[in-house]
């Protein structure tokens, strides 16, 4: 960021540090257009986020139809905005050279997609064209029979031609790219043409069985195809692996031993399976195709509206000049941005190219910018009340309404976010670190007679808690952020009302290719009956130590979530892991926060910790130490769990002075254990006292009054060591 934009004043409010801090920044392989082709792509998007907000609110659409649709739109604006390939920084040439040799094979592939494309949209074509004009649903039987193979063999051509041939010039869309947007429409288009009633059977009651077509499981396999091609692109390998690996297993169950040993699924009868709402269909995509894009759609109007920049100003007016005061300004910015944007690695790309060098500005090491950065926008995915996007998952997947889900997560989430705040007050204070001058920040008495910029997440709170559906509480909510602006130089118009459109269809594509790619993980589940025999297992482990099933489902569900995003990571770990948490006798809720914050953690987790890596390549500090640094500021999360099943009342269930102990005697713990990472308390602490403290910090994990007293008499002895024989002396040999 350039010295003029982060002094440049606003009127008398001194100078705003935050500048379109929520831009979403692009990927390595994201395109950006110019001309015509900007307008096209624009106005798909536009279209795809309006049609989402219209249904919803005023003409709701059959479930399946819905769904179909909103996947087969992210896929067809995903392929023209995601290259198959990494392009140049913009301004660099792409030394893109192609030999004599390799032109015929390109040629050949293109030729092949386009014509098995082609046909495959033809036919498609011409069944409906049929039905709108003779009312048939029965096409001759070429149709269908000829529309399967063309389909697949024409898009796995596309796939590979992308691969191998992809165009790296950023202003324009490779040919293969088209065609596989086109192929995503004409599966749809097949598999819509297949529901309709008048179809005999429906498509809906032949899936996954002995009555599949060979034309159902083509167009399930070409689906297949595109989301994975899709996930690749936008959200790397790993997910993608990890759902091949679990497609694998359906056809190796039968030489498989023990638990894994199931008899095995035809190609027919797998691949139609999965694209019903008990896989592709089922929940993530339900959540992604409401609460996602929702509040996405919340998350593109504040950034218009340039609320999302006054949230983090305020923030560095407040807080800015504390010691270490950059570091306590990004544990509640990206926090707040975190749980509105819905990713934890791309909260911290768009936030921490602000924070991470004002923090190493006043002191913080590189690997400790990066790993508070991570720490807290990996946060944002628990706070309420939007948690990214885990809340609506949990309500969709246990059943439990979304309020209790919001109203159980506000101790646990002030609990990781308090904790964060100990670890870099520590380390500032640790370190004899100052906070950022006076004049280099805004004024606090000028932003805060802009609170009325905080009503859109007001109002949102308000229609939540008065009754009204998430959905219309999202709408009013959006709507506040575009009457709020108003009151500011940033009003948005028509036109600024149709950026944030175009905005939030872009900012989804991810989460839309990440849930559909978790449907086709929950799916294999759901078939092969793998979460029961999980859940078996578990309550073996049980039968010996619960505490050892606890520490095994912590660590299958950080290691399902490595790699993955959140929403993917939590919802493959509810399938896996919380069934067998419940059969233990541990109540729904508590069970899958306990797999939902591992899941959110895993971002965070070494040796593949997302968010980490992220923050890393800002700082220019190491990966690995960044993880390591990052883990070690999150450790709050990897114990709250634990705590909150040995006591529920840390999810607000029970009686009010339960609730009160426990979250008192958790914030001492809290403060302890942070104490002991940082090896501060009242003073330098040696490894010896840090060990101490450490103990006195999980003596406070049970909350039952003993335990609790165990903890405090230690914690104060140390307290009392400390103060009895504190010395500059004493001080030097407990510096480490």
């Amino acid at each position: 960021m350039s010295q003029d934009q982060t002094t440049k004043p606003a009127n008398d409010a001194g100078p705003m540090i935050a500048q379109s801090t929520t831009d979403e920044p692009l990927a390595t392989n994201q395109r950006s257009f110019g001309g015509k082709l900007n307008w096209t792509v624009a106005a798909l998007c536009i279209a795809y986020t309006a049609f989402h907000i219209g249904i919803m609110n005023l003409y709701p659409l059959e479930t399946w139809t819905y769904r179909l649709i909103h996947i087969a739109g992210g896929l067809f604006i995903g392929f023209l905005i995601y290259s198959a390939l990494n392009l140049p920084p913009e301004g660099e040439e792409t030394g893109q050279q192609q030999s004599a040799k390799s032109r015929p094979v390109e040629l050949l592939l293109l030729a092949v997609a386009l014509l098995g494309v082609g046909w495959g949209l033809a036919m498609v074509a011409f069944a409906w064209i049929t039905h709108w004009t003779t009312g048939t649903f029965a096409p001759p039987s070429f149709v269908f029979e000829t529309f399967g193979p063309a389909l697949i063999v024409g898009s796995a051509a596309a796939v590979i031609a992308c691969w191998l041939f992809g165009d790296r010039r950023a202003d324009r869309v490779y040919f293969a790219d088209w065609l596989l947007g086109f192929a995503a429409v004409a599966m749809i288009a097949y598999i819509l043409f297949s529901l309709m009633p008048g179809v005999v059977p429906p498509m809906r009651m032949r899936m996954g069985t002995a009555l599949a077509t060979q034309a159902d499981f083509y167009a399930s396999l070409v689906g297949v195809l595109l989301i994975l091609e899709l996930t690749r692109r936008v959200a790397g390998l790993a997910l993608v692996i990890i759902a091949g690996v679990f497609v694998a297993y359906s056809f190796l169950g039968p030489f498989l031993p023990g638990f894994l040993n199931h008899r095995g699924y035809s190609l027919e009868r797998f691949f139609t399976y999965i694209f019903t709402d008990q896989g592709i269909l089922g929940a993530p995509i339900a959540v992604s195709s409401t609460y996602i894009i929702l509040f996405i759609t919340f998350a593109a109007f504040l950034q218009a509206s340039r609320v999302g920049d006054y949230f983090v100003n305020f923030a560095f007016a407040a807080a800015g000049r504390a010691r270490g005061g950059p570091a306590k300004v990004a544990v509640f910015a990206s926090g707040l941005m975190g749980m509105i944007n819905g990713t934890s690695a791309g909260n911290v790309v768009s936030t921490g190219s602000l924070t991470i060098p004002l923090m190493k500005k006043v002191g913080y090491p590189a690997r400790s910018a990066g790993a508070i950065e991570a720490t807290a926008s990996s946060g944002g995915q628990i706070l309420p009340p939007i948690m990214g996007a885990g809340a609506f998952i949990m309500a969709e997947v246990t059943g439990v309404p979304y309020t209790e889900i919001v109203i159980a997560a506000i101790i646990p989430a002030v609990l990781y976010f308090v904790s964060v705040y100990f670890m870099v007050d520590l380390q500032a204070k640790k370190l004899g670190m100052q906070g950022l001058k006076s004049e280099e920040l805004p004024k606090f008495a000028v932003l805060a007679k802009q609170i009325y910029l905080f009503l859109p997440i007001i109002i949102l709170l308000y229609f939540l808690f008065a009754g009204y559906s998430v959905i219309r509480a999202g709408t009013w909510a959006m709507a506040s952020a575009a009457v709020v602006s108003w009151l500011t130089p940033y009003k948005m118009g028509p036109k600024t009302i149709l950026k944030a459109l175009e905005l939030a269809a872009k900012m989804s594509i991810q989460l839309v290719a990440v849930c559909a790619a978790a449907g086709i993980i929950v799916g294999v589940i759901a078939l092969t009956g793998v979460g029961a025999r999980f859940s078996t297992l578990l309550l073996g482990i049980a039968e010996q130590n619960q505490i050892l099933a606890l520490f095994f489902a912590m660590c299958i569900s950080i290691i399902l979530g490595m790699g993955m995003p959140t929403t993917a990571a939590y919802a493959v770990a509810a399938a896996v892991v919380a069934p067998g948490l419940v059969q233990l006798g541990i109540p729904v809720l508590v069970a899958h926060f306990f797999v939902f914050y591992y899941a959110v953690m895993s971002a965070i987790t070494p040796p593949v910790a997302l968010a980490a890596y992220a923050g890393a390549a800002l700082a220019g500090s190491d990966p690995m130490r960044t993880s390591v640094e990052a883990f070690k500021l999150g450790l709050a999360a990897f114990i709250v769990p634990f705590m909150f099943f040995y006591s529920h009342a840390l999810l607000m269930q029970g009686e009010w002075h339960e609730i009160l102990h426990v979250f008192i005697t958790a914030l001492i713990g809290i403060y302890l254990l942070s104490s002991a990472v940082q090896g501060y308390f009242f003073g330098q602490l040696n490894n010896i006292l840090r060990g101490v403290l450490l103990i006195s910090a999980l003596a406070m994990i049970q909350g039952g009054w003993l335990s609790d007293l165990i903890g405090l008499g230690v914690g104060g002895a140390v307290f009392a060591y400390q103060k009895r024989g504190l010395s500059p002396r004493t001080l030097a040999k407990g510096a480490d």
